[in-house]
């Protein structure tokens, strides 16, 4: 019997070791066969295979459950404990109930040690707890974050043999011919009793009875200095040391509506995960591998996501007030309805993402990538996008008053019905851009590249256009009242029926523009050139032309003042079309 024991050791011994369980020798006597049955093979365990429950059917496994969480909060009474949370504390041994802690924590490794709870498990005992009478929640609660927070600091783990609960399960199991090593077992039953947890808090949330006395903290309860937790942290990098995504798979669909302010979460591995309705204010999220997760909804208000990666992340409706996206990836990201006002997103891929109804107020959008992004009726009001690429990206109906565009690429960008009031364009490259209808009211334009671009019915009043080129370019039924366009060039641009009252043209080149029926009133063209353009039914009343050039331009039905000033005025012998009445008045007849 002796030799049999030792060689019984030897393969558990080796089995610790993660080594392959050879085959067991035959034994011919009938006692130690029956004593203790051992399997002709044990496989080295799949560390990617979840185990079913000690082969019990899912149905029994619930029913097992149900009736151990029921027993863990009987008093010695034999009725629920309403024991409180400092009495518990005070009795770290379970004193007071029936089952004390030693008896509870082996249970909990006995119920909960080899799989992952199941989400249908999981819904049938909550289930069974919300609607059952006989379970007190929240001394449940106490109980199970009490054993949490001593298996988070490795006290089972590391315990002598003798008190070694993860390792007695092992040893169990193992008897059933099921290879499962040590690490998962203290790993499934911590990461079980955590979908427990977050369960119990998220009902509890819900409940104004409740919502006090259970509250739970997976990464700990936030420091009093504001000092990051990283209980979670070491939670998810222990989850997938036995294999990367482990955490994400196991807890990942529990997330949504957990208690995460103030959780170090730098560098780690959550693809995928559901934090939606979360709390993750002043969190730090920076280099993590966030993709594809579930943030709609959530509070990410202060949190620190540099770096991280988000792309094709959701979140939509989200809090990010005053978050660090700095260099973030969010490309095809859904931000839409977002909160993201005085967010730091310089230098962010936000290529083909959604922000459309994002609030972007004072946002730092410095050097962003926004190409191909949606945002349709954002709010960018005052945010600064320094240098940002906004090529074909959809801006209608968006607000961009007083916000920097400086040197901004919005090439083929679609900003028709935009709010451009006061916002700083200059030196933005405007190719092609779609400014139909769009408001840029005392917007500065200086230098700005806007070949091809479509200015239809846009409101340009007051707006300075220092050294732009508009060659070309549609400006018909423009409103560029007291707008400074000093020097432009807009040769060959089409300004039909144009507002150009009080405008000044001082030097500008509108040789060959197209000026029927514009309005000209008021305006400084001193130095102006003109030659070749369309006058035709423009009115010029009161305008300054001195030093002007009309030559070969067509002044068909054309407007003037009768104090109007034509001796410095260049051109008028070859100008086309030239009323009769003005021939009359400067004696061309």
């Amino acid at each position: 019997m002796s030799t049999y024991l030792s060689q019984v050791w030897k393969l558990l011994t080796n089995y610790v070791r993660g080594t392959r369980l050879e085959e067991m020798p035959k034994i011919t006597s009938v006692e130690t066969e029956a004593t203790l049955p051992l399997p002709k093979n044990i496989k080295e365990p799949d560390k990617g295979v979840k185990f079913i429950q000690d082969n019990l059917p899912e149905y029994l496994l619930s029913e097992k459950l149900q009736k151990s969480l029921e027993k863990w909060t009987i008093a010695r009474s034999g009725r629920t404990s309403k024991i409180d949370e400092k009495t518990l504390d005070r009795q770290p041994t379970g004193f007071g109930f029936r089952v004390c802690d030693r008896q509870m924590h082996e249970e909990i490794y006995d119920l909960l040690g080899n799989s992952a709870l199941k989400p249908e498990i999981v819904n049938e005992l909550m289930v069974f707890l919300i609607t059952g009478q006989k379970i007190c929640l929240e001394v449940l609660f106490l109980r199970l974050e009490n054993f949490f927070c001593r298996w988070c600091q490795g006290e089972f783990i590391d315990a002598t043999p003798e008190d070694n609960l993860p390792q007695k399960k092992m040893l169990q199991l193992a008897e059933k011919n099921i290879a499962i090593g040590l690490r998962q077992i203290d790993i499934y039953t911590g990461l079980n009793v955590l979908i427990l947890l977050l369960e119990l808090h998220r009902y509890a949330q819900g409940q104004e009875q409740l919502r006090q006395k259970i509250t739970f903290y997976p990464s700990a309860k936030p420091n009093i200095d504001n000092f990051f937790t990283s209980q979670l942290l070491r939670i998810v990098n222990y989850s997938d040391a036995l294999e990367i995504g482990n955490f994400s798979s196991i807890i990942g669909q529990f997330l949504k509506g957990g208690n995460f302010t103030g959780a170090y979460l730098g560098d780690a591995n959550l693809t995928g995960v559901d934090f939606s309705g979360a709390n993750l204010s002043r969190a730090y999220l920076g280099d993590a591998n966030l993709t594809g997760v579930n943030f709609s909804r959530a509070n990410l208000s202060s949190a620190n996501l540099g770096d991280a990666n988000l792309s094709g992340a959701n979140l939509s409706g989200a809090n990010l007030s005053g978050a660090d996206l700095s260099s973030a990836n969010l490309s095809g990201a859904n931000l839409s309805g977002a909160n993201l006002s005085r967010a730091d997103l310089s230098r962010a891929d936000l290529s083909c993402a959604d922000l459309s109804r994002t609030n972007l107020t004072r946002a730092d959008l410095n050097r962003a990538d926004l190409s191909s992004t949606n945002l349709n009726s954002a709010d960018l009001s005052n945010a600064i996008l320094f240098g940002a690429n906004l090529s074909d990206a959809n801006l209608s109906s968006s607000n961009f008053s007083h916000a920097d565009l400086c040197r901004g690429d919005l090439s083929g960008a679609d900003l028709s019905h935009a709010i451009l009031n006061g916002t700083n364009l200059s030196d933005t490259i405007l190719f092609s851009t779609n400014l139909n209808s769009a408001i840029l009211v005392a917007a500065d334009l200086s230098y700005a590249k806007l070949n091809g671009a479509k200015l239809n019915n846009a409101r340009l009043n007051g707006a300075m256009f220092l050294g732009a080129d508009l060659s070309g370019v549609d400006l018909s039924w423009v409103i560029l009242n007291d707008a400074d366009l000093s020097g432009v060039i807009l040769n060959d641009a089409n300004l039909s029926g144009a507002d150009l009252t009080d405008a000044i043209l001082f030097g500008t080149d509108l040789s060959y523009a197209n000026l029927n029926s514009a309005n000209l009133t008021g305006s400084n063209l001193t130095g102006a050139i003109l030659n070749g353009a369309n006058l035709s039914h423009s009115n010029l009343s009161s305008a300054i032309l001195g030093g002007a050039d009309l030559s070969d331009a067509n002044m068909e039905q054309m407007t003037w003042g009768q104090k109007q000033q034509w001796e410095s005025v260049r051109g008028l012998e070859t100008a086309v079309n030239v009323p009769e009445a003005l021939k009359e008045e400067l004696g061309l007849k």
